[in-house]
């Protein structure tokens, strides 16, 4: 699956986005466009709506309150005023504010949903949707506020204030500003809201989806780097690569599996140290489980990776809003803004997240301690005693291994009832969606100090040379950080190797020898 950057910007309408325009706008600021085909169905459905509220029948969301408000109808003298209040009311997240890249994914998503014509808004309300993402203005959203049913409400909520001109948002420049003066120097007119259109502006699971996209798009990045780490380490301590042989994994023909097996055989090709111990007089069994069962517990986390794309691109076809405008003119309640679906496959990839870290964590205290590194240095340590080596960057591994496990314990089977018990069951799945975020940095940064320790361990294997692949990715963290020495300040090193892994060029570093790695 390709998360690539396009060009020519992102064309929304009724269809659903890749996942690589979900990319592209929210992190490289890809300019968006409704269709004709859009603005048609979003005229259409609108019409369906001003009919409906000419109705003396209440219709809930057009003339009545919300939630367990319900039952209340609404005078259609006081309905711009329920509109302009349900956003207002919900628009109450707190604590730290979130990423410019959720809030972009977000926003594209409720305009997508919008873009479907099944929620009944004046095509000018999209459209200043669409105006605020191309300004580059970027509503300010907190952390909490969202219960993950009923859609993320809170957050959502603050992206509609700023539509009508009301709260705070980032600049492009990301400068804090008052929602009304951004708009105003952006020429964007704020949107005066009408029946219908501030539930509809609420009532998604947008911000989950976007930040499981994201997810997404980082994690086969990382498990790629994972494999790469794992057959450093190997090489590093002089383990075999037999048990990597496509014949045994065909014995449990999980795909994952086979996919991270053939990245180590291509890694490990023609490595002079792994020849060195290929002979008769080698006394090694077999290795830890950290180093023969990588491709088991990597290939597992692609798999998992695998379904939760199946889930995403269900999502990304969805029309999320309650209630929803049919295409006959019918607007009915449903039940479709629960998270669950979102939420279980967001706690799912937390899972493989810490269990590929914790292997990782294993692979790297292995070279470090003498008894087991075959030869290494205690630490790789320039003059051990003297000097601490790798000592402490383990144990930050193992710090960042010990959260990851903690946020590894699902969100999903919380629930806690909300609106005087009418939202009595819900998904907690954007909670699920921000600590896999967490988890997912914290992967990085762990596989990232397993490829610099795996990088100096072989640098100390001299003068056996590293194979191709592996060589390659060790010279190009030579870039950032030097080769092995006295003891020097460590965390710039670690950042310099995070910010490798996370932006993709050691992996590609390798691919240069290997060709396109799984």
């Amino acid at each position: 699956m390709s998360f690539g950057m396009g060009d020519n910007g992102v064309r929304v309408g009724p269809e659903a986005l890749t996942f690589a325009q979900v990319v592209d706008v929210a992190r490289g600021g890809a300019p968006v466009t409704l269709t004709d085909e859009a603005l048609k169905l979003i005229g259409d459905s609108r019409a369906h709506v001003e009919e409906l509220s000419l109705r003396p029948t209440p219709v809930y969301g057009v003339s009545t309150g919300f939630g367990a408000l319900a039952t209340r109808h609404i005078a259609p003298e006081m309905r711009a005023q329920l509109q302009l209040n349900i956003v207002r009311s919900h628009a109450a997240g707190s604590g730290p504010e979130v990423e410019r890249e959720v809030v972009r994914a977000l926003m594209l998503l409720r305009l997508r949903t919008l873009a479907t014509g099944r929620t009944g808004v004046q095509p000018k309300t999209a459209q200043t949707l669409a105006a605020l993402l191309n300004a580059g203005i970027t509503p300010q959203v907190f952390e909490h506020g969202s219960l993950g049913c009923s859609g993320d409400l809170a957050p959502l909520a603050h992206v509609a204030l700023a539509l009508i001109g009301e709260g705070h948002v980032r600049d492009a420049q990301g400068v804090l500003k008052p929602a009304a003066e951004a708009l105003r120097e952006a020429e964007i007119t704020p949107v005066t809201l009408a029946a219908k259109e501030g539930l509809a502006l609420l009532n998604g699971t947008d911000g989950m989806l976007g930040m499981l996209v994201l997810a997404i798009a980082d994690l086969h990045n990382l498990f790629t780097a994972a494999d790469l780490a794992a057959a450093m380490t190997v090489e590093a301590l002089l383990g075999t690569d037999r048990v990597f042989a496509a014949d045994l994994q065909e014995l449990r023909p999980h795909p994952g599996q086979a996919l991270s097996a053939a990245n180590l055989r291509a890694l490990l090709g023609d490595s002079e140290i792994m020849e060195s111990h290929r002979g008769p007089d080698c006394t090694r069994v077999q290795d830890a489980y950290s180093l023969r069962c990588a491709p088991q517990v990597n290939g597992a986390a692609r798999d998992t990776l695998e379904h939760a794309e199946l889930v995403a691109g269900r999502e990304l076809a969805s029309a999320i809003d309650n209630p929803v405008v049919l295409p006959d003119g019918r607007v009915e309640s449903n039940g479709n803004f629960h998270g669950a679906p979102v939420a279980y496959v967001l706690d799912f990839l937390a899972v493989p997240a810490a269990d590929v870290a914790s292997m990782s964590e294993r692979r790297t205290d292995r070279m470090l301690d003498k008894a087991r590194s075959y030869g290494l240095p205690a630490f790789l340590a320039d003059d051990p005693g003297v000097d601490s080596g790798h000592m402490i960057a383990q144990y930050t591994q193992a710090g960042i291994v010990s959260d990851l496990k903690r946020r590894a314990a699902p969100a999903s089977a919380d629930s806690i009832p909300s609106s005087a018990m009418q939202e009595d069951h819900v998904s907690m799945g954007w909670n699920a969606a921000r600590k896999l975020r967490r988890s997912v940095e914290g992967l990085a940064q762990v596989v990232a100090i397993e490829i610099l320790t795996a990088a100096r361990a072989l640098d100390l294997r001299t003068p056996l040379r590293p194979g191709p692949a592996t060589a390659a990715v060790v010279a190009k963290l030579r870039e950032a950080v030097p080769p092995p020495g006295p003891d020097r300040y460590l965390a710039p090193e670690i950042a310099a190797a995070t910010e490798m892994v996370r932006d993709g060029s050691l992996v590609a570093a390798a691919e240069a020898v290997t060709g396109p790695l799984s």
